[in-house]
């Protein structure tokens, strides 16, 4: 047996972290002196700290890491499998936007060292009118999370997709998303994934035509709340104002673009004159 001091070290826990195990049943002592109120652990318990603690290096919360544990073995193994994957799929994605985010830095480095401001970028972004032409788009409206997004385009616009092949509908245009929350809320934002189609089936709808501000941007999504801010500057210094929810249209599809620093993606300002 080991005192709760000696396991703690060997495991790189703090009593404190095991107390709090405890309590939540993820690991318990084997034994307590219940005289004195001493924990004791077996060695045959290091085994599951160790696995505990592979799995928070993991970023598991504890409450995954009880349910894994507390599985059957063969289920435990199925879950922790498919677990592991999903967990790699979003570390993955971490890395990814860290990346983009250092490649930012250092051309904003860059810029400063060569006397430019690294916001001078926004003067490129050009802003044209245009009509646009009715569209009849199918379409699936979801509350978003700030969560939500990386995951939900993809399995959105595949339900959609799905539904054309399954349908023979015939396809018109680029994959579409209009915002329509009036203020940004981490919680859930209201949102439309659409895609033009040439039948009225079910799940269609017109989308009107008319005037729009309208701009693009070849980069990564986050870029794109540049392109929004000059487009909202744009439209208040021109005399227009924005009289329908704005939407974008994505000309490149990420899954057949190598990096996102070539992503194609137009967003549109339905407007009218002040």
């Amino acid at each position: 047996m080991l005192s709760i001091g000696e396991f703690s070290k060997i495991c790189g826990v703090s009593t404190k972290t095991l107390r709090y195990y405890d309590e939540i049943g993820l690991i318990n002592p084997d034994e307590i002196n219940i005289e004195n109120g001493y924990r004791y652990y077996s060695i045959k318990q290091l085994k599951r700290m160790l696995f505990i603690n592979r799995l928070k290096s993991y970023q598991f919360s504890l409450e995954d890491i009880r349910a894994i544990i507390e599985m059957e073995e063969h289920q435990g193994e199925e879950k922790l499998f498919l677990a592991l994957h999903q967990k790699k799929r979003e570390m993955q994605e971490k890395i990814k936007a860290y990346e983009n985010t250092l490649k930012q830095m250092s051309e904003d480095i860059l810029c400063l060292e060569n006397g430019t401001s690294i916001m001078s970028y926004l003067e490129n972004i050009q802003v044209q009118l245009v009509e646009t032409k009715p569209m009849n788009i199918l379409y699936k409206r979801q509350m978003m999370s700030s969560d939500d997004y990386a995951s939900g385009y993809g399995n959105y616009f595949s339900e959609l997709y799905e539904k054309i092949a399954t349908e023979k509908l015939t396809l018109l245009g680029q994959p579409m998303t209009i915002y329509y929350s009036q203020e940004y809320n981490p919680v859930g934002n209201d949102t439309e994934f659409a895609i033009p189609i040439k039948e009225a089936v079910k799940g269609t709808r017109d989308l009107p035509g008319g005037l729009c501000a309208k701009s693009m941007l070849k980069g990564a999504y986050p870029e794109l709340s540049s392109v929004y801010a000059n487009l909202i500057e744009w439209t208040e210094k021109e005399g227009y104002e924005l009289i329908l929810p704005p939407y974008e249209i994505y000309i490149t599809d990420p899954n057949q673009a190598n990096v996102p620093e070539n992503y194609v993606t137009e967003v549109y300002f339905p407007v009218k004159k002040k």
